[in-house]
């Protein structure tokens, strides 16, 4: 709050106060037994002018302290909201800080239910997913036993859809535990070959029902991540290729490092992704002009938790496509720099080889 702010809340008092010093200068002058000279009036006027203008500035100083403390839990943002206001000197002050401490109370006992609910789902989703895994594995393993007693179409139809469904049990899982991401990682030094070929693994199925060709080039590299959840940002992006990459295409993985880091590249060959969706196809729930099409089903959070989840992580990711050319996806592992030493590239890309 400021002085000129402070004078324009009280402009009425000021109004006021001249305008009776005005008609009391009226009713003296006017006056028949009263005899005052024009000078002794017009000092009189400017002695109670400097008393009004003391008085409001002292006012101003006695308030200021109070501006201030509320000015600084404005600044602190959401940390204002665990600040309680205090201070207040006048009646007027203790109604106005009663009512936002009250307010404060409220929008903690709403936080403290929101985070109470939130965690119910989260364990409920948790608990789901695990139970849920159960049927799947047993209905993989009855598919599994009539392999020989049913078509071929009609088998891989069946397989098809069980490792969809897995797919979005593991999406649902992931984006439960985003906000509780740092009491479920172990970041250790992991080769990424056997990473990426487990992903390939699971996603077998897909590869020879499409005819897909695979290549996996480069020489072996280690960095610094955790297995579990690298293999889900991985999977999410090949299932993403899988899907947009028609029948006998191709979809290649390079792993190479330079000044910067450790770089993963995967590109498909498939429809490739519009310029207009490019900036957005990381966001929450955007499936873009692609996921929109009648034959191919998105969600819209396989790459946003992939993103999420390389954030999360230290690792970035970043995307290229041209349309009816294809996409790649690239993932830096940037080098630590808190080692200090001006050869750490060259001996991380030393230990890393195959």
């Amino acid at each position: 709050m400021t002085l000129k702010k402070f004078i324009r809340d009280h402009l009425f008092h000021i109004v006021f106060f001249f305008g009776g010093m005005f008609v009391l200068d009226v009713v003296l002058w006017l006056d028949p037994s009263m005899r005052f000279a024009k000078s002794t009036l017009l000092y009189l006027d400017f002695l109670l002018t400097i008393f009004f203008c003391a008085f409001i500035i002292g006012l101003y100083l006695y308030h200021l302290k109070w501006y201030r403390a509320i000015q600084i839990r404005m600044h602190a943002q959401e940390d204002g909201l665990n600040w309680p206001l205090t201070g207040a000197t006048s009646a007027e002050k203790q109604f106005i800080q009663d009512y936002v401490n009250q307010l404060l109370d409220y929008h903690q006992q709403s936080i403290e239910r929101l985070i109470h609910t939130q965690q119910d789902q989260k364990a409920f989703i948790d608990s789901w997913v695990h139970e849920i895994k159960v049927p799947l594995a047993a209905t993989q393993l009855l598919v599994d036993s009539v392999e020989m007693q049913i078509p071929d179409e009609k088998f891989n139809q069946l397989t098809e859809e069980l490792v969809r469904i897995e797919h979005y049990v593991e999406q649902v899982l992931y984006y439960s535990r985003l906000d509780s991401f740092s009491k479920d990682y172990l970041v250790q030094e992991t080769a990424l070959k056997p990473v990426i070929n487990q992903v390939i693994r699971q996603n077998s199925h897909y590869f020879i029902q499409k005819k897909l060709h695979f290549e996996l080039t480069g020489d072996q590299q280690t960095v610094l991540t955790d297995a579990k959840w690298l293999s889900f940002i991985l999977n999410q992006i090949i299932s993403n290729a899988i899907k947009y990459t028609p029948d006998d295409g191709q979809i290649k993985i390079s792993l190479h490092h330079d000044a910067l880091g450790v770089w993963l590249d995967i590109h498909d060959s498939g429809i490739g992704i519009p310029a207009a969706d490019l900036p957005r196809i990381f966001d929450k729930g955007f499936t873009g002009q692609n996921g929109r099409l009648s034959n191919r089903n998105s969600t819209g959070l396989g790459l946003y938790l992939a993103k999420e989840l390389s954030l999360k992580l230290g690792h970035e990711l970043y995307v290229e496509s041209t349309v009816d050319t294809g996409t790649t996806f690239k993932i830096l592992f940037p080098f630590l720099s808190y080692y200090n030493d001006p050869d750490s590239d060259q001996l991380f890309g030393k230990n890393t080889k195959s």
